[in-house]
């Protein structure tokens, strides 16, 4: 009996060791701080150029939209559509007749207000003798008072109608200068020497006039010879961007060829900024300005081709640098020293000390830019000052020191994983 007493006592007492020694074992293994895997690199100094990258198309530098300042039914259009023309060459003439009978009928009046000018004239000189000889008789006595006037009265209203006449023949005059226009304005030649980009109208249609009316937009002329990339740019990036700034350009068409160009000009409105009856999605869109740039190269272009420019904005000559990925965003923690907190004899509060705790505070609990520095098998968060940026690397302005070794990779670590005091372990894959 007693025997098989104390075997189970020593039964329950293994259970229990083995319990306990799991249980250690458990709370050793999750206390256990993980090793992350992690790339570094070197700060260095490099030189760094930062570019905005643009999206466009391609158009003509100069291009010309004809459209007629009269109606009528287009009669003739010797081009085509892609047809080299040079500047004065025939490129339509609408239907003249209506024109023809209106300057026909305004030469017929203009004619007819020299005429009245003539006849104007005439009647003048004979009001004048009249005037003159009734002047003398009356001086002498031979004619009463009422025969004077009456004669002195017909000279002043023969002055009057030549006068009228005068003013008619400038009105009829006028008249047939305008017909005349309109008429000639059947005829349409080519205002520069390019090619016809964009035919839309065809012989027999009836085009409107630009005079009354907004116009039927008959076809394009552009100098291909010119070219410029319009590329649309968004609201932070735009303020970079000046009149004489580099560019390189990648054009669908011509994968095989790099091209470059100068900035010319930049638009100080946005696009759509004009309309006050835009719809909400059209709100939400993300405001874009124009910015063109002059390609330097010479290639076949076409108008509308697709293209993506990289701006050159600034640059910078011997900067710290670290790559893009080793920059991220944390919220750091202040570290409190208990030896301050007991030495430090307590200040009196203020308004300026709460101004300045208020703002401390404010800083501390908004993300800040940190790079993870080596120390050993760790990594230590430091707050760093960023600069511009080229495609591969950070220009670091303040809190690092060339030399220092750094995380570069992998993404997951050092956007997650990793944070001040960190164990790492060098020469992890990148992820």
């Amino acid at each position: 009996m007693a025997t098989t007493k104390t075997r189970r006592k020593i039964i329950i007492s293994t259970v229990i060791g083995l319990v306990l020694v799991t249980l250690i074992l458990t709370i050793i293994i999750r206390k256990r701080e993980p090793v992350i895997a992690v790339k570094t690199e070197k700060v260095t100094r490099r030189n760094l150029t930062e570019t905005v990258v643009a999206n466009g198309r391609i158009q003509p530098v100069v291009q010309v939209k004809i459209s007629p300042e009269v109606s009528g039914e287009i009669i003739d259009l010797p081009v085509k559509e892609g047809q080299q023309v040079k500047k004065g060459d025939l490129i339509l003439k609408i239907k003249p007749d209506v024109y023809i009978a209106n300057r026909n009928q305004a030469d017929a009046s203009y004619k007819s207000s020299l005429a009245g000018r003539a006849t104007a004239e005439a009647n003048l000189r004979k009001a004048e003798a009249d005037f003159k000889r009734s002047q003398g008789l009356f001086e002498a006595k031979l004619i009463p008072q009422s025969d004077f006037d009456l004669a002195q009265a017909s000279y002043d209203v023969a002055q009057a109608q030549l006068t009228n006449s005068d003013h008619q023949v400038e009105m009829a005059y006028a008249s047939l200068a305008s017909a005349e226009q309109q008429l000639a304005k059947t005829t349409i030649l080519s205002p520069l020497t390019g090619t016809i980009s964009k035919l839309n109208s065809q012989v027999g249609e009836r085009v409107l006039g630009t005079v009354q009316n907004v116009g039927t937009d008959i076809m394009t002329i552009s100098d291909l010879n010119q070219m410029e990339a319009r590329v649309d740019v968004g609201e932070i990036d735009v303020v970079l961007i000046r009149a004489g700034q580099k560019a390189r350009l990648d054009v669908d068409a011509f994968k095989d060829r790099k091209l470059t160009g100068v900035v010319t000009d930049i638009a100080n409105s946005s696009k759509g900024s004009g309309s006050l009856t835009a719809n909400a999605s059209q709100s939400q869109e993300a405001t874009k300005f124009e910015v063109r740039i002059r390609i330097n190269d010479n290639e076949a272009f076409r108008p509308g081709m697709s293209v993506s420019a990289e701006i050159e904005t600034r640059y910078r000559t011997n900067s710290l640098a670290v790559p893009l990925a080793s920059v991220t965003t944390r919220l750091l923690k202040p570290i409190a020293k208990k030896d301050d907190a007991i030495n430090d004899p307590p200040k009196p509060a203020n308004t300026n000390t709460s101004a300045t705790s208020d703002k401390k505070s404010k800083d501390l609990s908004k993300p800040s830019e940190v790079v993870f520095v080596i120390e050993g098998n760790h990594v230590k968060a430091v707050p760093v000052k960023i600069g511009i940026c080229d495609d591969a690397n950070w220009e670091i302005t303040d809190g690092l020191a060339e030399g220092q070794e750094v995380v570069s990779g992998g993404y997951r670590a050092i956007s997650r994983d990793l944070d001040d005091g960190k164990k790492i372990r060098k020469g992890g894959a990148a992820n």
